[in-house]
């Protein structure tokens, strides 16, 4: 069963931009790119299930998300997009790409390689099951429980963006933390579908991240063996990073494209 996801729509012409988030991500992360990129095209910007105000549901198999995706559009009436996905988005959108390649008229993975990868949440969701028993008031009591587990500021402010004022007061996750602990394993796995997409693809990597490394490019260009590979000075998070930059690689890419 498909789930009707939450998404932020500009309306417009043309082929939309279909904006993905990654693990513990949102829509809400990307408005300052969308506000940018509206002005030239149509964007929609989606939360995944278990994430910012999408249901809650069990399991995050890629195909499962990629098939909420395509229901998505098929609401909204959209027969091809422009796809835009970030780490775990990226695989989303890699997955949906190969599942349904007549929808997707070009593919940007940020950050991301069509790979499994190992266990590196482990102090992520311990910080967060912290801060679900702590029930805490406010946001400076929310970083403390956070910063039990986690050193890293930025990475608790990203994390902090999932609290949601409870009736009773308290802050508490909006997120589907049970789903998406739950289901861990099919989060590390390689994205869903078979063989290659052969369009327009852009893969956008951190020079400081370890997502998509030399050593895994062969392994990539062969699921995206149309791929172009731009490098930004950054981490993981090289959206947030270097927003500037991360914005004229996607729209060069974009104005490339034919409607």
């Amino acid at each position: 069963m498909t789930i009707a996801l939450n998404h932020l729509d500009t309306g417009g012409e043309g082929t939309p931009l279909v904006v993905i988030h990654g693990l513990l991500g949102s829509a809400d992360n990307w408005r300052s790119h969308v506000k940018q990129w509206q002005a030239a095209r149509r964007v929609i910007a989606v939360d995944l299930r278990n994430h910012g105000r999408s249901p809650h549901a069990a399991g995050m198999a890629y195909t499962q998300m990629a098939d909420d995706l395509l229901a998505l559009l098929d609401r909204l009436e959209v027969p091809r997009v422009h796809l835009l996905g970030h780490s775990m988005g990226g695989k989303v959108a890699i997955s949906l790409a190969r599942l349904a390649p007549e929808r997707v008229a070009s593919l940007i993975v940020a950050d991301i390689a069509p790979r499994a990868y190992g266990h590196g949440h482990d102090a992520i969701f311990a910080a967060l099951r912290r801060v679900e028993a702590g029930a805490p008031a406010n946001r400076g009591e929310a970083d403390a429980l956070l910063a039990e587990h986690v050193a890293e500021r930025p990475v608790r402010l990203f994390l902090a963006t999932n609290l949601e004022r409870a009736e009773a007061g308290q802050l508490r996750l909006r997120i589907g933390l049970d789903e998406i602990e739950g289901d861990y394993e099919a989060i590390r796995a390689a994205p869903a579908g078979e063989g290659a997409f052969t369009g327009p693809t852009l893969v956008i990597r951190g020079s400081r991240s370890d997502y998509v490394t030399d050593a895994m490019l062969p392994a990539l260009h062969e699921v995206l063996p149309g791929a172009r590979v731009v490098t930004l000075e950054a981490g993981h998070w090289l959206h947030a990073e270097r927003p500037e930059a991360f914005q004229d690689a996607v729209n060069a890419f974009l104005d490339e494209q034919v409607d």
